[in-house]
């Protein structure tokens, strides 16, 4: 496609050509009265600082000056200068968006004109496949009366009373214990501590620690002889063979209590006062629970079959963009424990490069199934009202505790509604599906991201903000050398 645009006697003339992975490069030509003046200004601009000897800077002779100021200096300046306004222009002419940063190059220059190459990624083409009548398969949802007893003993554990115990301990029991270990007889780092309470069969230590300390008493000490698994994290520990010493200074139980409808209003849970009503509420819970995942499956399966029909060559810049957010969202839940990002790395043995490679995937399935729901909200006029975008603040602003103006702070109007846009096109998929209609979830979770959070520190912009926010990278145009060698 090519556009040319005339201007108060100014000939500009653009063209783009589109790659792969709707990766393309916008050629653009100024020639003519706008490359004099580009040229012209920038050699003011140069002479400005220029020194001779004798002569305050800036004010030497004009001759004196062209002779200092080479031909190359005055393109690459008015290049510099002018770029990001040519690039503008030539965009809108052929109605184009970025969505990455522009790499320049400079493909031709000399006193007559210049030709630039802008190198992009545009949004791709979606070719959708079929949308409408897919599967959706839900599992049907039982729960057993085992599956009840189970929770009801679950419930009973967290209500237990710890007594000490003055015989030998059980799987099950917490011991307090004092503990060193050593490695060639050698203390190593992390591997001490004092008045600690291990629950027997929690799985807490390396294999073969707690197994060791059934049966032991309080007072006795004890030497445990084992061996560090082959992926622990710490390098040096990997495959060790380390002797730990074990001092036990308590045995304690837990004492379960009986079922009843004390018990059960022990709970404190709403409307229930009789062990008949806590089992109800437990079934009810469980139930509930295998509901959402069996829908979590089945949309699951949907939104892969979406994947699987739409036709997309995605840019890698969009992948990119993905899994940094995915590896922000990590990093944030991370910091709930008191870990930086960094500290995780190095207690899993990875690095960036290892979880960006782990999310890749996952990653471009979540790029590419954003624009199929984007085009199918296109296709079939989807269009969230004000009601929808109030609720959906409201929505945000309870899940994070935050005011709403707050919210509407972080989360521009276009990005919500993209987002609610979104949604209204994952639950029109669901709503037509084969197997009868699903009432839509309210959040999408696997299709949208909520940006607003405690810790945003800044409003994200909407991609057709794209042209303003990413200016050409000057770093790509050609060498000194070569720019002298094309206008010889």
């Amino acid at each position: 496609m090519q556009a040319i645009k005339k201007r108060k006697g100014v000939n500009k003339m653009s063209n783009w050509t589109l790659k792969e992975k709707s990766v393309g490069d916008l050629t653009v030509k100024i020639e003519g009265k706008e490359w004099a003046d580009a040229v012209k200004k920038a050699f003011n601009k140069i002479a400005k600082n220029v020194s001779i000897n004798g002569f305050r800077k800036g004010q030497a002779p004009k001759a004196l000056i062209e002779k200092r100021v080479s031909d190359n200096e005055r393109f690459i300046t008015a290049v510099d200068d002018n770029a990001n306004v040519w690039m503008r222009t030539a965009l809108e002419a052929e109605k184009l968006v970025p969505i990455s940063q522009p790499q320049l190059d400079i493909k031709a220059v000399d006193a007559n004109g210049v030709e630039l190459v802008f190198t992009f990624a545009v949004m791709p083409e979606v070719k959708l496949g079929d949308y409408k009548g897919l599967e959706y398969n839900l599992d049907e949802v039982a729960v057993s009366d085992e599956e009840v007893d189970a929770e009801l003993n679950r419930m009973r554990e967290q209500y237990a009373e710890v007594q000490t115990k003055d015989g030998a301990a059980a799987e099950g029991d917490t011991v307090n214990i004092d503990y060193e270990g050593f490695k060639d007889d050698v203390a190593f780092d992390g591997g001490k501590g004092t008045n600690y309470d291990l629950v027997l069969g929690s799985h807490s230590f390396i294999p073969g620690f707690e197994e060791k300390l059934v049966g032991v008493k309080a007072g006795e000490e004890k030497d445990l002889n084992l061996t560090f698994p082959e992926n622990y994290h710490a390098k040096d520990l990997k495959g060790a063979a380390v002797v730990f010493k074990v001092k036990v200074n308590e045995v304690k139980t837990k004492v379960l209590p009986e079922v009843n409808d004390d018990f059960a209003k022990d709970v404190n849970a709403a409307g229930v006062e009789t062990v008949a009503d806590l089992k109800n509420m437990i079934r009810t819970r469980i139930e509930d629970g295998k509901k959402s995942q069996a829908e979590n499956k089945a949309d699951t399966a949907l939104m892969d079959k979406l994947v699987e029909n739409a036709e997309i060559d995605l840019p890698e810049v969009l992948v990119e963009e993905e899994v940094n957010n995915q590896i922000q969202q990590l990093a944030q839940q991370i910091s709930q424990y008191g870990m930086n990002f960094n500290q995780y790395l190095s207690m899993m043995g990875k690095k960036i490069e290892d979880v960006r490679a782990e999310y890749t995937d996952n990653a471009t399935k979540t790029a590419k199934l954003r624009l199929i729901l984007e085009e199918i909200a296109k296709v079939e006029a989807l269009e969230p009202t004000e009601e929808d975008l109030e609720n959906e603040y409201n929505n945000i602003a309870a899940q994070y505790n935050m005011p709403v103006d707050q919210v509407k702070a972080y989360i521009s109007v276009d990005m919500l509604k993209r987002d609610v846009r979104n949604e209204k096109a994952y639950a029109f998929v669901k709503e037509n599906a084969a197997g009868g209609k699903k009432p839509a979830k309210k959040t999408a979770k696997k299709t949208t991201k909520k940006a607003a959070t405690k810790k945003t520190t800044a409003k994200k912009t909407d991609k057709s903000e794209a042209t303003e926010e990413k200016p050409v990278k000057k770093t790509t145009r050609k060498k000194k050398s070569e720019v002298e060698e094309t206008a010889k």
